[in-house]
């Protein structure tokens, strides 16, 4: 028979009818068991193979499937009373409060609530009230709901449209039950456990409940009993329905399995991290993918991803054998040790696993046209991506190199795309299948084509941290290095011969920075710290290099006229470099960083001292009347307005206080000021003063009171 495709032009969401449920079902369950003693499905049980089979060896009775076949279908159960389905509560309410319980038509110009006399019969419009999850009061008196679905399946068509509803698809009567939808049996499978019995789905277990109390109620209905027991039981049909749709509802005590675990029922099947939604729809799971932990690492080229051994041996790539390779896929497939192949695939789709036993003659059927499978090895270009992926640059290409641990690493300097930090961010690694991907990968995705951002045009892919500090150590007047050390650094970036020395037969930092720079680069830039750097014709001639200088001018620049790669062998030698250096000398921050002296103290307590007598004489004038207003503000603001003045002017006087104090020596704010780490503030707040702290730059006004100084 032949296929046939249609479009889907749209997708409408609507309630069932009664009528509709007992169309749709393959069977109305009536049982409230599973399995006969033969461990065969009772005819009319929830397990009925008229449901769908998953079993194997069965077949359905409906559609004639076997498991992997039968797409499973519905049954119903015939409620004796109807009750409400808790989820359309709200609308039901809706309907009642706006409709005549005599007439049933809708009250014009009521808005969402009829009060008064109705304008069409004259009857009185009664006091509805709704206690949630399900309950209805008419005038005080609880409404059952026989009496709800009445008044609601008379309410005219014409009138619903009136309220938003379309009748065709939606009448509110039908959210008031009286069948009971089965979902299939694929979707509520039973396990067998290892002592051989069944062990039923949670949904089950809920219908089964169900069966019971609605079988229990239709037998005292038949038997004449109290209105009172009928009426307890007709609750607790209410009771098991509600929490079979939905076990979280509020004032509702949840279903419990024996062993005192809440059931997961139908909504909780749906919502929330592990609901089909977001578990099961907007979840991936893939193959040829590794997640773990980050770390990082500065030795590593900005397009590197350190792999753990435990990873590359685990993950593959495929090769094609072809007339040039087909030795060296052979050498993957003789040799035991890594890298090597551990699976061969021929053209009739046939997936051989390579066993040690096997490898030699393994390599000798090998032919041209098959594929082997080998270890991930240095050199290889995978994807490396972090969650959430928020933009293009959160997905990038690296290639792989395989490092001893049990993490990822990374060089710092490309953090910031990803927003990753190392608190136990975990990544992912894709390694790519297929030629084409491969190729796309290296000419689309290579980190050095995404240093320049697409967001705002300037260097996201930058030195970070202590790139930038070992960078202005390195470049600072008096900065030199021996012909030994000199040595070393070089050959860390690449270069082979050493410039001239200087008098003293030193080579300065300046001088062997500058053999990084390309020829005709000229800048002339104002540092952070309120000095020039010069550079002429690719000579760093004065000024110490820190983040202005090295991402927004040096490495955007050699972006833009020398191209992606150039960019990315600059960041590379510098940092690495630069970082060697610094490891030599150290750099080191400690809690003498933030301790002032007696002198600086004494002008930090005089000037909080004033900020305080200040503020007392302001709020005393507010008291007396004497406080001038300021245009366009109440006195309280005014108030509020200099209180906020004088303590900012406080605190930038305190600064003044620290930054003389502290000096240019500290290597705390010399990071602040290069733009390496922190800022002046976090050293004034730690050595000297925190501040008046503002709430959209007003002082906090509500929810202090009461509270102990632990809130703070």
């Amino acid at each position: 028979m032949e296929d046939i495709e249609k479009v889907i032009g749209k997708v409408k969401f609507s309630l069932f009818s009664p009528d509709m449920v007992r169309k749709i079902s393959g069977a109305r369950v009536i049982i409230p068991d599973t399995y006969d003693d033969d461990g065969y499905p009772i005819d009319g049980g929830l397990v009925d193979s008229r449901l769908g089979v998953v079993d194997p060896g069965l077949r359905c009775k409906t559609c004639g499937g076997r498991v992997k076949e039968c797409p499973g279908h519905f049954g119903h159960i015939e409620l004796v009373r109807p009750v409400i389905h808790v989820e359309f509560s709200k609308y039901i309410y809706s309907v009642l409060k706006s409709s005549c319980p005599e007439c049933k038509r809708v009250v014009e110009g009521s808005g969402r609530k009829a009060k008064g006399e109705c304008p069409n019969c004259g009857a009185k419009i009664p006091d509805i009230k709704f206690l949630k999850p399900a309950t209805f009061f008419k005038d005080n008196v609880q409404m059952l709901s026989t009496d709800i679905r009445d008044w609601l399946a008379g309410v005219p068509n014409d009138d619903l449209r009136k309220l938003g509803y379309d009748p065709d698809f939606a009448r509110p009567e039908w959210a008031i039950l009286s069948v009971l939808l089965v979902p299939p049996v694929n979707i509520r499978p039973s396990i067998t456990l290892e002592s051989g019995e069944r062990s039923e789905d949670d949904l089950t277990h809920k219908l089964v409940d169900i069966i019971r109390i609605n079988q229990k109620l239709e037998a005292n209905i038949n038997a004449g009993a109290p209105q009172l027991i009928i009426e307890d039981l007709w609750e607790l049909l209410q009771y098991h329905v509600t929490t079979y749709m939905n076990n979280e509802t509020a004032n509702i005590p949840p279903a419990r399995h024996r062993s005192g675990r809440a059931l997961k029922t139908l909504a909780q099947r749906l919502k929330g991290k592990e609901g089909r939604f977001r578990y099961n729809l907007l979840g991936k799971r893939v193959n040829f993918s590794a997640r773990t932990v980050i770390s990082p690492d500065p030795r590593l080229r900005i397009d590197e991803v350190g792999v753990p051994p435990a990873i590359a041996e685990e993950l593959t790539i495929p090769m094609e054998v072809t007339d040039w390779n087909v030795e060296e896929c052979k050498k993957y497939v003789r040799t035991k040790e890594y890298p090597k192949a551990l699976y061969i695939l021929r053209p009739d789709g046939k997936k051989l696993k390579i066993t040690d036993e096997m490898r030699e003659q393994m390599a000798e059927e090998l032919k041209i046209g098959w594929a082997i499978e080998r270890q991930l090895q240095n050199g290889d270009i995978v994807l490396f991506n972090r969650q959430p992926s928020l933009h293009r640059i959160s997905m990038m290409a690296h290639e792989v190199k395989v490092i001893p641990g049990r993490t990822f690493r990374l060089n710092p300097a490309v953090t910031a795309p990803y927003n990753a930090d190392y608190d136990g961010d975990e990544m992912n690694l894709h390694v790519l299948q297929t030629q084409e991907a491969q190729a796309e990968a290296r000419y689309l995705m290579k980190v050095e084509d995404q240093i320049i951002s697409p967001r705002h045009g300037h260097a996201i892919i930058k030195p970070q941290e202590d790139h930038v500090s070992a960078s202005y150590f390195f470049t600072k007047d008096g900065t030199e290095f021996t012909k030994e050390e000199a040595s070393r650094l070089l050959l860390i970036a690449g270069i082979k011969e050493l410039p001239k020395p200087n008098k003293k037969g030193m080579y300065e930092g300046k001088r062997l920075f500058s053999l990084l720079l390309p020829k005709g680069m000229n800048i002339k830039v104002r540092s952070k710290l309120g000095e020039e750097v010069v550079i002429k014709d690719g000579e760093l001639l004065k000024g110490a290099v820190e983040s202005r200088a090295l991402e927004g001018e040096m490495l955007e620049q050699i972006f833009v006229k020398l191209g992606s790669q150039a960019a990315k062998e600059f960041l590379d030698n510098v940092t690495n470099m630069c970082l060697e250096a610094l490891s030599w000398n150290g750099m080191s921050v400690s809690m003498k960083n933030y301790s002032l002296s007696a002198n600086a103290d004494k002008k930090v307590k005089d000037i909080e001292d004033k900020a305080n007598r200040e503020i007392e004489n302001l709020i005393m004038q507010y008291k007396n009347g004497k406080l001038e207003r300021s245009p366009g503000l109440t006195l309280k603001e005014t108030l509020e307005g200099n209180i906020m003045m004088v303590a900012s002017k406080a605190r930038e006087d305190v600064g003044k206080v620290v930054e003389s104090d502290l000096g240019m020596e500290n290597t705390s704010i010399i990071m602040a000021k290069i733009g390496a780490r922190g800022s002046l503030l976090n050293a004034i707040q730690m050595s000297a003063m925190l501040g008046q702290q503002a709430v959209r730059s007003k002082r906090l006004m509500r929810g202090y009171k009461g509270r102990t100084l632990p809130f703070y």
